[in-house]
């Protein structure tokens, strides 16, 4: 299945992978996918009452599916991953073999700023005392980096504007 038309946005929630993702495939022609909005669409409920329903393992095999189906179009597609999508279900080794891994890294302050008011979507932080996001958030940020330091490319972004992210992958893709 291997496919290197397909670029794929991986990080933390709240990072920034769909926003930059959009404008990013606007700009230079691709399809755009949010691994998230998907599997939402194709179970008609958001990920929130997904992973609460059908808990994180067979979320994750959930997400995994619906991630092998993004990839089978076959065309020149920028997908935004979920946050957890490249720490499962060896799809670290699904993504590298079919397409560009890009990192979109922020810190966990930033992160955490970013989150705070929109942690009743996350379903990983949803049950967090205000006082503890910020631990969670740095110790599993600290577990993902791991999967997210695999990446082809690195992108940071505090404070990142949509036109140097643009130019960044565009010089990485050529």
């Amino acid at each position: 299945m291997e496919n290197k038309n397909i670029v794929f946005i991986c990080g933390f929630m709240g990072c920034g992978k769909t926003t930059h993702g959009k404008q990013l495939a606007k700009s230079i022609g691709y399809h755009f996918i949010d691994l998230d909005d998907y599997t939402e669409n194709k179970f008609d409920k958001n990920i929130t009452e997904l992973f609460k329903e059908l808990g994180e393992e067979e979320f994750r095999t959930v997400e995994t599916n619906s991630l092998t189906e993004c990839m089978n179009d076959n065309q020149k597609t920028i997908i935004a991953l979920g946050g957890g999508t490249p720490c499962f279900n060896s799809n670290l080794e699904l993504l590298k073999a079919n397409g560009k891994l890009i990192y979109l890294k922020m810190d966990a302050e930033n992160l955490y700023k970013r989150v705070f008011g929109i942690k009743a979507q996350r379903p990983l932080l949803a049950s967090k005392e205000d006082k503890e996001m910020l631990a969670y958030i740095e110790n599993l940020l600290k577990t993902r980096e791991v999967f997210y330091d695999k990446a082809d490319l690195t992108v940071y972004n505090n404070n990142l504007q949509e036109e140097e992210f643009k130019e960044v992958v565009l010089n990485f893709m050529k």
